[in-house]
C-alpha cells in the first residue's frame, strides 16, 4: 500500500451515519478511508444510529449511510469517483453553493427544503445561486419554488438583506428573480426596492418589481 498522505491544510472532515444491516455503508466507509489516506480529508467520524437516535433526528436523516464532507451532505451510496468530487469541492468556499445547485437541477429539491429548514442561514445561498449569471434555469426556478414553502411556513421573515443587493444587478434576469424573492418575503425594505425597480428599464424586471409592489401594498 502507498503510504498515507499528510491531510491538505484545506482538507474537510467526513462524518458517516451508519446503521446494522446497511448494505451499503461498508463500502461509502472504504471509499472515505482511501480519501483519507490521499490527504484529502482531514478525519473521519463514523455513529452507529442504533447507538445513538438523536443524530438522527437532528441532522434529518432518514436512511443510511449518510455522509457529511466539510458542509455538503450525501445520502445513500456514492462511489468513491463521486466522493472525491464532493471532497474536492468541500474545499473550496463555492463548494456548498455547487452542491445545492446539483440538487436542485437534479430534481433534489425536497433535499435543500429539508436542510434549510434546519439550517435558515441557507438561505444566503439560495440568494447567492439567483445572483450567479450562470445558474441554469432548472436551479433557478428551483430556488423559487423553495423560497416559495420557505414563505408559507414563516421561514423569510427578516431575509430581505441577502436578495436587496440582487435588485441592481446588471443582468436583467437575476434583477427579476430578486424582485420576485422580495415580494415573497415582504417588509419595508422589500418594497422599498421593489419600488424603486418599478421603473427598471427592462420590462420584465419592471412588472416583476410593480407586481411586487401591488402585492405588498395589498397586504400591509
Amino acid at each position: 500500500m502507498p503510504p498515507e498522505r499528510e491531510p491538505l491544510a484545506s482538507a474537510p472532515a467526513a462524518l458517516l451515519l451508519t446503521g446494522p444491516g446497511c448494505p451499503h455503508c461498508a463500502s461509502v466507509r472504504q471509499a472515505l478511508e482511501t480519501l483519507r489516506s490521499e490527504g484529502l480529508l482531514g478525519g473521519i467520524e463514523e455513529i452507529d444510529l442504533s447507538q445513538a437516535p438523536q443524530q438522527a433526528e437532528a441532522l434529518g436523516v432518514r436512511s443510511v449511510p449518510w455522509t457529511r464532507i466539510g458542509a455538503i451532505e450525501l445520502s445513500g451510496l456514492h462511489s468513491l469517483a463521486e466522493l472525491r468530487h464532493w471532497a474536492a469541492l468541500a474545499a473550496r468556499p463555492e463548494g456548498l453553493d455547487l452542491h445545492l445547485a446539483d440538487l436542485l437541477g437534479n430534481g433534489q429539491r425536497a433535499q435543500v427544503l429539508a436542510r434549510t429548514r434546519r439550517e435558515p442561514a441557507l438561505i444566503a445561498r439560495l440568494a447567492a445561486l439567483i445572483s450567479d449569471p450562470d445558474s441554469e434555469l432548472s436551479v433557478r426556478i428551483g430556488v423559487m419554488a423553495t423560497l416559495e414553502e420557505l414563505k408559507d411556513e414563516g421561514f423569510l421573515h427578516g431575509q430581505a438583506t441577502h436578495f436587496l443587493p440582487h435588485t441592481t444587478h446588471p443582468e436583467p434576469r437575476v434583477r427579476s428573480d430578486a424582485c420576485y424573492a422580495l415580494t415573497l418575503i415582504g417588509g419595508e425594505d422589500a418594497l422599498a426596492a421593489l419600488r424603486a425597480c418599478s421603473e427598471d428599464p427592462d420590462p420584465e424586471v419592471m412588472e416583476t418589481a410593480q407586481d411586487g409592489v401591488e402585492v405588498l401594498t395589498r397586504t400591509e
